[in-house]
């Protein structure tokens, strides 16, 4: 069989840093291809290459047999490469057609003929079973639509071999089995697709072949047939990495978190937090489970001060903090891993080192009348740097430079480091691979076995069962049940989070 795409040798090299090291990637047409790497191994800054967004320093790339050069994105999109990027590259003010479009707009005399272009996306979109509302604003649809629209945006180019970046790190998991279903049908259409993941359970269902990266160097192509999730972890890691979270029963006391009758509003007005009570113990950690929208986000600002309540008390250790300024909440006892880690968690263009003390840095000894110290700070950043495995070329690397999990090994370092209550952590391994998420688990739980309070909101199935001691389920903003997962089945959990209630019997459907 032919290869669509061969990447030979390829060495990309940063100041300080070798990116990728001689790899070689061939792509055979007509497969589905993962590229699979630890956070920081090299995958991403390989498709860059291979998309003309960076030039290597040797190697090879051909293309159809044929040797070109990929100097920039055009010449990649004129060669039929698409990249569908992992964090989407869309105008939020335009509409789908707007944006799937941009570049290549269809003009009658001399304006753009967006009636056609509409036209165009219709049939393209049904063509291809991705169907969006073409004339919907970027800003007011969902994650998994967006993705659709970034799919588009490259058939609509005439990609016929797509690059997926991370493609199911945002994706709720009902999106992500409607993703799986989509990249099965672009090969039907006789597409090549080259997927960069780290989740194991998604390259063992859709994958024909997997090439393993490690700290930049290239380690093997396998076929998915011949190989399983421990073979590959281990490849990946380097080490045996063990799946599910060891950790021994929880010893809960008393309450440090009690919610009572809480009622917030999303940003529209209408009330997404409903009447919801929830308590978490000192040395426990409570998994909140539910499909996304159902309350979470708006449960965690008013728990951190981001959103106003409406009515309700938030009580930690027997104090009332509903509605106290974010300042105010985080003195008081509570951590906080956001579930955005650009938006809510880093200042980006500040060095990682600065990122680290952004809780803290007011406070004795890293700022004295109102003057910071730098010298303190940064040894700050250089011993939690250490302690949390941030591998990062030092404390004074821009945070935008790090690999996700290296950011979200930051965050943790220092909202864990300054020992607080309550530990919120809201979708803490979105992104990340299995050492990474090995590492976070285990941080978790060492909090829960000193004493504190843990509060894990996610939408990961396994990781709500493997890591808490109490599940709570959300539904449409309220605490519907909660159950104990030694007790619980995948399925069971699945029909609460769709709003089914338990009688003695099991599960009813409230349909």
């Amino acid at each position: 069989m032919e290869h669509v795409i061969e990447m030979l040798n390829i060495r990309k090299e940063f100041p300080g840093i070798v990116a990728n090291d001689n790899i070689t990637l061939q792509l055979k047409k007509g497969e589905i291809h993962a590229l699979l790497g630890e956070n920081g191994a090299g995958k991403s800054t390989l498709m860059n290459v291979l998309f003309g967004l960076y030039q290597p320093e040797k190697g090879e790339i051909r293309v159809k047999e044929k040797p070109v050069k990929i100097t920039n994105p055009n010449i990649a999109n004129d060669l039929g490469i698409g990249m569908v990027h992992q964090h989407f590259m869309l105008v939020d003010t335009f509409t789908v057609t707007e944006n799937i479009v941009l570049g290549k707009e269809p003009k009658a005399l001399g304006k753009i003929d967006i009636k056609k272009a509409e036209k165009e996306v219709r049939e393209i979109s049904e063509k291809y079973g991705l169907a969006v509302d073409p004339q919907a604003k970027i800003s007011e649809i969902s994650v998994g639509m967006q993705q659709r629209v970034e799919i588009l945006k490259t058939l609509y180019r005439g990609a016929e071999i797509l690059i997926f970046d991370e493609p199911t790190a945002v994706l709720t998991p009902q999106e992500i089995k409607e993703l799986i279903q989509i990249l099965k049908k672009l090969i039907n259409e006789g597409k090549s697709i080259i997927l960069i993941t780290h989740k194991l359970k998604e390259i063992m269902e859709v994958c024909d072949r997997v090439t393993v990266i490690r700290k930049g160097k290239g380690i093997g192509t396998l076929n998915v047939s011949d190989t399983n999730p421990v073979e590959l972890a281990s490849l990946m890691v380097g080490r045996e990495v063990t799946f599910k979270t060891e950790k021994k029963d929880a010893v809960p006391k008393g309450n440090v978190l009690e919610v009572e009758n809480l009622v917030v509003k999303d940003h529209r007005g209408v009330s997404s937090v409903n009447d919801l009570n929830l308590s978490v113990r000192s040395g426990e950690i409570v998994g909140i489970a539910g499909v996304d929208g159902n309350g979470q986000t708006e449960l965690i600002e008013a728990l951190t001060g981001l959103a106003k309540s409406e009515s309700g008390k938030i009580k930690l250790n027997n104090k009332e903090i509903q509605n106290l300024k974010p300042r105010k909440i985080t003195e008081s006892g509570v951590g906080h891993i956001p579930q955005d880690r650009h938006k809510h968690g880093l200042v980006l263009d500040f060095p990682i080192g600065e990122n680290m003390v952004l809780q803290t840095y007011y406070q004795s000894p890293f700022s004295k009348s109102g003057v910071l110290n730098y010298k303190t700070i940064y040894q700050k950043a250089k011993q939690l740097i250490s302690e949390f495995d941030v591998r990062t070329p030092s404390e004074f690397t821009l945070a935008r430079a790090l690999s996700g999990g290296n950011q979200q090994k930051a965050i943790i370092g220092r909202e864990v480091d300054r020992d607080p209550d309550l530990l919120i952590a809201a979708q803490p391994t979105r992104g990340l691979d299995v050492g990474a998420i090995e590492f976070i688990h285990k941080r978790l739980i060492e909090q829960r076995d000193k004493g504190k309070a843990v509060l894990l909101i996610s939408f990961e199935l396994d990781e709500i069962m493997n890591v808490s001691d109490r599940i709570a389920v959300i539904y449409e903003g309220r605490i519907i049940d909660i159950v104990n997962p030694k007790e619980t089945t995948e399925q069971e959990l699945g029909l609460l989070m769709a709003g089914s209630t338990r009688s003695k019997e099991g599960v009813n459907s409230n349909d």
